[in-house]
C-alpha cells in the first residue's frame, strides 16, 4: 500500500484543546474537521507516520528514535489544562534506523535521538486526527540552515518509505508570521502567497515545481508569509517525498484573515 505524502497545517498552540475564543469562536473548526478528517482521506490505515515538525532543528536531520516518546509542551502562557494533554502514541526505533539508512544512501548524513519527545508540531495535529494513539510514529527535525533544496532532498530520500505503508507528513503553516497575524494589511500578501503556492504545486508542472520551490522567497508575499521559513520547511520534505507526482490542495481556510492550505502528494 502506498500511503500520500502530505503537509498540514498544525494550528497555533494547543488551540483545538481549548475553549474557542469569543472574538472568532469558528477560528479553528475548519481546521480541525480537517485533521480530524486525515484518517479517512489516506488509502488504508499506514503501519507508520513518519512526521517533520516545524519546531525542532537540528545541526543534521535527527530521528526520535525511542519506543515510547513523551510529551514536549513547547508553547508558551496557555492554560494549565494544555500542558497536562496526553497522546501515548509509540515511537518506532526500527523506522527510525531505516530513516537513517535511506538518508545515508543519499550521501546525506543523519543523528538520532532518544530523549526528546514529540513537540506541539507532531501530537496536536495527531492528536486530533488520531486521538487513540495507536499508529507507530517517528519524527525527524528540520537541518539549521534550512535550506529549502537540502529539504526536498531529504524528501526524496524518504520516498521509498511510501511503498511500505508509512505516511509522510510535514507539519508547519502556510503563513507564519505571528506580527502580522492580526494585522488585515497582511490579508492580500497572505493570499497571493497562498495561490503561488497552490499554482505552483497543483497547477505546474511536477518536475519543476522543486525549483521553483526553491524560490519560494522571491514569490509574491513570500518574505511576509514567512519571515523565517521553519514553518514552511516541512512543505519542502513533503514535496520531496512526492516527486514527480500529482499535487491537491486538500484544505483551504483563512485564520485571522490570512490564507492556510494543505497539500497532499500521490
Amino acid at each position: 500500500m502506498k500511503q500520500p505524502a502530505i503537509f498540514l497545517p498544525h494550528g497555533g498552540g494547543p488551540c483545538f484543546f481549548m475553549d474557542p475564543p469569543p472574538e472568532d469562536p469558528t477560528r479553528w473548526v475548519a481546521m480541525e474537521a480537517y485533521l480530524r478528517a486525515l484518517p479517512a482521506s489516506l488509502p488504508a490505515r499506514p503501519d507508520a507516520i513518519l512526521v517533520v515538525s516545524a519546531h525542532w532543528e537540528m545541526k543534521q536531520p535527527t530521528v526520535l528514535a525511542a519506543a515510547a516518546p513523551a510529551l514536549l509542551f513547547d508553547y508558551y502562557n496557555f492554560p494549565p489544562h494544555t500542558y497536562r494533554l496526553t497522546w501515548p502514541a509509540p515511537g518506532a526505533p526500527r523506522l527510525a534506523e531505516q530513516v537513517r539508512g535511506l538518508l545515508a544512501e543519499a550521501g546525506i548524513e543523519s543523528g538520532s535521538e532518544v530523549e526528546r519527545g514529540y513537540d506541539h508540531g507532531v501530537f496536536v495535529p495527531l492528536k486530533v486526527g488520531y486521538p487513540d494513539a495507536d499508529i507507530p510514529i517517528v519524527q525527524l527535525s528540520l537541518q539549521q540552515g534550512l535550506d529549502p533544496a537540502r529539504h526536498v532532498a531529504i524528501g526524496r530520500a524518504l520516498a521509498p518509505l511510501r511503498r511500505e505503508n508509512v505516511a509522510v507528513i510535514g507539519s508547519g503553516l502556510s503563513f507564519h508570521n505571528l506580527r502580522a497575524l492580526a494585522d488585515p494589511a497582511f490579508d492580500e500578501p497572505a493570499a497571493e502567497f497562498d495561490a503561488w503556492l497552490n499554482r505552483v504545486l497543483c497547477e505546474g508542472d511536477a518536475d519543476e515545481r522543486e525549483a521553483a520551490l526553491g524560490q519560494w522567497a522571491a514569490a509574491p508575499g513570500g518574505r511576509l508569509a514567512h519571515p523565517c521559513e521553519e514553518h514552511l520547511l516541512p512543505l519542502m520534505v513533503a514535496a520531496g517525498a512526492g516527486h514527480g507526482e500529482t499535487c491537491r490542495r486538500t484544505f483551504n481556510d483563512r485564520i485571522w484573515g490570512k490564507a492556510v492550505s494543505a497539500f497532499q502528494f500521490g
